[in-house]
């Protein structure tokens, strides 16, 4: 790279100078290349991520999921059925079994085994307080009686239908879109910086963001980010050492 005495110098702020000693700080052995990269990222907010499943990088997460949103492949809409509980008695009930200590019932043909579910579930019930040899009694009453059972039909919910999101890489099902984003973020996505972004050759990089980095990755852009760190005499020790290398 060949620094001309006579070029455009880049305004570096007082927020980015700061950015750029720490980061020097924490990579004391990073090149002339290293930090203009870090600074062009913090510069323009970039967060690069890799998209595995295509093997393609993208300038940032947002842009992924809105590239994948347009083209159908991030999250589907499906339709859900939900059913709210299965009946104890109803209008077809002729004979019911009654837990004595909170009411809970079960019928002759809502449930396969009503006796023997009603013998497991006083045997456990917490509200059984009564011991016989210290186990808990297995009473429960029954009942034939239509006005005795009718008292125990309640109204039963009307299934509903309900639309969600399925993921379009695992088929997973969510309660909304932000939910299928998150899980994307959190399973399918691995963030990079930009020198690992320029670095690598295994992935492609996307249009736009690939033209942004040849935009920007030019000597004369370079050349300018040296000139503007000149005028900071923090600086000085490293640019003398960029100069001395080139």
């Amino acid at each position: 790279m060949v620094m001309s005495s006579v070029m455009a110098s880049l305004r570096i702020t007082e927020q980015q100078k700061e950015f750029l000693l720490q980061f020097l700080k924490k990579n004391r052995g990073a090149d002339l290349v290293a930090v203009y990269l870090a600074f062009v990222e913090d510069k323009y907010h970039l967060r690069p991520v890799l998209f595995p499943k295509e093997k393609m990088i993208y300038q940032s997460f947002e842009q992924l999921t809105s590239h994948l949103e347009a083209q159908g492949k991030l999250w589907r809409e499906k339709e859900i059925v939900i059913q709210f509980g299965q009946e104890s008695v109803n209008d077809l009930t002729k004979k019911i079994y009654i837990c004595p200590f909170t009411g809970k019932v079960f019928g002759d043909n809502t449930h396969p085994n009503p006796q023997d579910a009603i013998y497991d579930w006083v045997s456990t019930c917490p509200e059984n307080k009564e011991r016989v040899g210290g186990l808990p009694v297995k009473k429960f009453f029954v009942s034939e009686d239509p006005d005795v059972i009718k008292n125990y039909i309640s109204e039963r919910k009307a299934s509903v239908k309900k639309v969600v999101y399925s993921s379009a890489l695992t088929g997973k099902l969510f309660n909304s879109k932000a939910a299928v984003i998150d899980d994307f973020a959190q399973h399918h996505v691995k963030s990079l910086n930009l020198l690992e972004v320029q670095n690598q050759n295994r992935y492609q990089i996307e249009e736009k963001f690939l033209s942004f980095i040849q935009d920007h990755l030019t000597e004369e852009k370079i050349a300018q980010f040296v000139d503007g760190l000149s005028h900071y005499p923090e600086f000085q020790s490293y640019v003398a050492k960029w100069v001395e290398a080139d």
